[in-house]
């Protein structure tokens, strides 16, 4: 029975206190209400903005043109002949070295020949296009932020926000006691 009326009391006791505990067991009581908006400043910044464009023009040119037709004759012929005439000098290892020798002597005399006989390649003026990018500056105003006044209970505050929040704003009460 002690412990009943014991265990009864303590309920009893707790319920009654259980106001004061729930506000003791926060450091910082506060809730949120909402505030009427009363003014809305928009905040702006001039900023550069950058465009891309591509630019091209027409201009003349120098164009090669090419025959085509690439021979390799002239050196062949005379890189034989050549070798037919160094095999006629010299014996043994000597006449395999005149044989080579007269084979690179002939082809360079072949392609010096083939040189003179064909025509440098042929160059004329033509029109080409040219493109560049270029970038195009302006500034303009943008929006970067909002100066809010509102009213709470009677009093004006302002403050900043990242968005317009229309007709009213919500807010953070604390609520702190005045000790003395």
């Amino acid at each position: 029975m002690k412990r009943t009326i014991l265990g009864s009391t303590f309920a009893a006791t707790l319920l009654a206190a259980s106001p004061a505990l729930v506000a003791d067991s926060y450091d910082n009581p506060s809730h949120t209400d909402y505030a009427q908006v009363v003014d809305v400043t928009p905040i702006t910044q001039q900023i550069r903005v950058d465009t891309p464009r591509r630019e091209c023009w027409q201009e003349s040119a120098p164009v090669h043109h090419s025959t085509g037709y690439q021979t390799y004759t002239p050196q062949i012929v005379g890189a034989v002949l050549g070798a037919a005439v160094g095999r006629q000098f010299g014996r043994g290892r000597g006449q395999d070295a005149a044989t080579v020798a007269g084979a690179v002597l002939g082809g360079s005399i072949g392609r010096d020949i083939k040189h003179r006989r064909y025509s440098p390649p042929q160059y004329s003026t033509g029109v080409v296009e040219r493109c560049r990018t270029v970038h195009d500056a302006h500034t303009e105003e943008r929006v970067v932020g909002y100066r809010v006044r509102y009213d709470y209970q009677g009093r004006v505050y302002t403050t900043r926000t990242h968005n317009d929040p229309g007709d009213r704003i919500q807010v953070r009460v604390h609520v702190t006691p005045i000790t003395s």
